[in-house]
C-alpha cells in the first residue's frame, strides 16, 4: 500500500487511487487547467524522439536521459532503483535515468508542470498527491494509447495491453483515453490467521449460512467472531456491505451509486446486504470496537483475539512489526448472501491503484513511456511483488513464487476469481460528504440500531442532496 504510516489520511489515500472506468467530469477544462497551469500549446520544450523498430517500439532516442520522481512511502523505492532502473539501463546502457524520490509529490511536481520543466516519469502518490483529473485536464498527461499497444518488454507475442488484469488499462482511463499506469493491485476481502483456522479445523465459508455458522463456533471459543474499527476505519465496513450488494446484484448497483441515480441506494441488493452485515454487527461483533483505531483492531487479529476483518492486502505488509512467528494471513472473498447472487461466491473486489504517469510536455515522453513499459514487464513485476509485498497488474507474475502468506493467498483469490473481478465503487472519492455519511451510517448499522432500511433511506437522502447541489462538481462513471 502506498504510504502505509498508521495514518488515516494515507490509508484512506490507497482506497482513492484507482481511476474511474471512463471518468468524465462537469466542470469547464479551464478551471481544472488553472489548477496545474499551462495550455496545450504552452512552453513545451523540444522532445527527444528515435526511430520505431521492432526493438524500440516506441521510437525512443537511446541516448537521451529520463528523469523520474518516485514517491517514497510504504512501498519504498527500491523497486524503482534497484529492479526498474537496472532493467531499463540493461536494454538502453546510454540512456542516463535521473531520480529523486519525495513524500510530496504535489509539492515537488506541480511547480515544475507549470514552469514547464517536467520530470518524465511521475509517481503520483501519498497524502500530497497532484489532482491528476486536473492534470489530464491541462494536458499535462501523456495519452498512454502507444505504450499499451506496443509489445511487451518481456513476454513473447503480446502486447502490453494484453498482458494486464482485466480493468487495468480502463482504471486510467479518462474521458476515453489511457493516461495512467495504476500499477499496485489490491485485493479486498475478509483477512484471517490460516493457522488458527487449521489448528481449529474451521473452513473458510462461501455461503452466508455457513459464514453464521462458523462465526457462532469462533464466538463459543471465546474469539470475537469478526471486527472492524469504528473509530476510523468504518469505511472498511461500508466496502464490505457494497461488496455484498455488488455480487448480490452485479456491479451495475455500485455504478448506479456512483452515478447518483435516483433510488440507487434503496436497490434490494443494498437492503439485503445491509440486513445481513447488521445481523453480524447484531451478534458477532464486539461493541467496544465503535471507539477503537485499526491499528488496536489489527493487533487484536495479530494475538488471536479477532478471527475475520474486512480490508485491503496492505494489511500483511503494514502489519508485519506486529505480527508474531506461526502468523499466516490469508484473505477470502465475502460469502454469498443469497443463494441466487449475481456473481459467483469467488468474485472478488480488487482494484488496481498507484497513479503512474508521463509527462505530455516533458523533454522525453517516449523515454517516460519505455519506462513504464520496463516496469509492465513480467521481471519487473515479479521484483516489485517481492520487494513490496504487493501484486502488480501484471497479469500472473507472481504465480508459483512464495513470498508471504498473504500474498500468495490473495494471488490465488485473484486467480480463483477470474473474470468475476469487479472494482468496486467510486462516490468515496468524488462526494466528501456522502463519504462521512456512509461512515456513520454503517456504525448506527453495525453497533446500534441494525436497521437495514433505515440505512437504505439515510443513504439515499444523502445521495440526493449532493445530486441536487449545484455548488457540488459532479462526476459519471459508464
Amino acid at each position: 500500500m502506498s504510504d502505509i504510516t498508521g495514518s488515516e489520511l494515507d490509508r484512506r489515500t490507497l482506497l482513492r487511487r484507482a481511476a474511474a472506468v471512463g471518468i468524465a467530469a462537469t466542470p469547464a477544462v479551464g478551471m481544472l487547467s488553472a489548477c496545474v497551469g499551462g495550455g496545450a500549446d504552452e512552453d513545451t520544450p523540444e522532445q527527444a524522439t528515435g526511430e520505431k523498430s521492432a526493438d524500440n517500439p516506441l521510437g525512443i532516442d537511446p541516448k537521451t536521459g529520463i528523469e523520474i520522481v518516485i514517491f517514497d512511502g510504504g512501498l519504498g523505492t527500491k523497486y524503482a532503483t534497484d529492479v526498474d532502473t537496472p532493467l531499463y539501463n540493461k536494454k538502453w546502457p546510454d540512456s542516463k535515468v535521473t531520480y529523486s524520490a519525495t513524500q510530496e509529490v504535489s509539492t515537488v511536481v506541480q511547480p515544475r508542470i507549470n514552469a514547464g520543466d517536467a520530470p518524465d516519469m511521475i509517481n503520483n502518490s501519498g497524502s500530497k498527491l497532484m489532482d491528476f483529473g486536473a492534470v489530464v485536464n491541462a494536458g499535462q498527461a501523456q495519452d498512454l494509447t502507444e505504450l499499451f499497444a506496443a509489445p511487451s518488454f518481456d513476454i513473447a507475442g503480446k502486447t502490453v495491453a494484453e498482458t494486464l488484469v482485466p480493468g487495468a488499462i480502463e482504471q486510467g482511463t479518462y474521458n476515453g483515453k489511457p493516461y495512467a499506469v495504476n500499477y499496485a493491485y489490491t485485493v479486498f476481502g475478509l483477512w484471517y490467521n490460516k493457522a488458527l483456522f487449521t489448528k481449529n479445523n474451521w473452513t473458510v465459508p462461501e455461503t452466508w449460512a455457513d459464514f453464521t455458522a462458523l462465526l457462532a463456533k469462533i464466538k463459543a471459543a471465546g474469539i470475537t467472531p469478526y471486527g472492524y474499527a469504528g473509530a476510523n476505519a468504518s469505511y472498511y465496513q461500508v466496502r464490505a456491505i457494497l461488496t455484498s450488494a455488488g455480487k448480490i446484484g452485479g456491479e451495475q448497483v455500485l455504478k448506479d451509486i456512483d452515478n447518483l441515480k435516483a433510488g440507487a441506494w434503496k436497490n434490494d441488493a443494498i437492503v439485503k446486504a445491509a440486513a445481513a452485515w447488521a445481523e453480524v454487527g447484531k451478534t458477532y461483533l464486539d461493541k467496544s470496537f465503535l471507539g477503537l483505531k485499526h491499528t488496536e483492531i489489527q493487533l487484536r487479529q495479530n494475538q488471536d483475539k479477532l478471527a475475520f476483518y474486512p480490508c485491503g492486502s496492505w494489511l500483511e505488509n503494514e502489519q508485519a512489526k506486529d505480527t508474531p512467528p506461526g502468523f499466516e494471513y490469508a484473505v477470502a472473498p465475502f460469502p454469498s448472501v443469497t443463494t441466487a447472487d449475481t456473481l459467483p461466491a469467488a468474485a472478488l473486489n480488487a482494484a488496481a491503484g498507484e497513479i503512474y504517469f508521463v509527462a505530455a510536455k516533458g523533454k522525453n515522453p517516449r523515454g517516460g513511456m519505455e519506462y513504464l513499459r520496463t516496469m509492465l514487464s513480467k521481471e519487473a513485476a515479479l521484483g516489485f511483488t517481492k520487494l513490496t509485498k504487493s501484486l502488480t497488474v501484471v497479469a500472473g507474475a507472481a504465480d508459483g513464487v512464495t513470498i508471504s502468506p498473504g500474498l500468495t493467498s490473495a494471488n490465488e483469490a485473484v486467480g480463483k476469481a477470474g473474470k468475476d473481478i469487479f472494482m468496486g465503487y467510486l462516490f468515496d472519492t468524488w462526494y466528501k460528504k456522502l463519504d462521512d455519511e456512509s461512515r456513520a451510517a454503517a456504525n448506527d448499522l453495525m453497533f446500534s440500531d441494525y436497521d437495514a432500511q433505515k440505512f437504505a433511506d439515510r443513504m439515499e437522502a444523502a445521495a440526493q442532496a449532493v445530486a441536487s447541489d449545484s455548488s457540488v462538481t459532479k462526476f459519471t462513471r459508464s
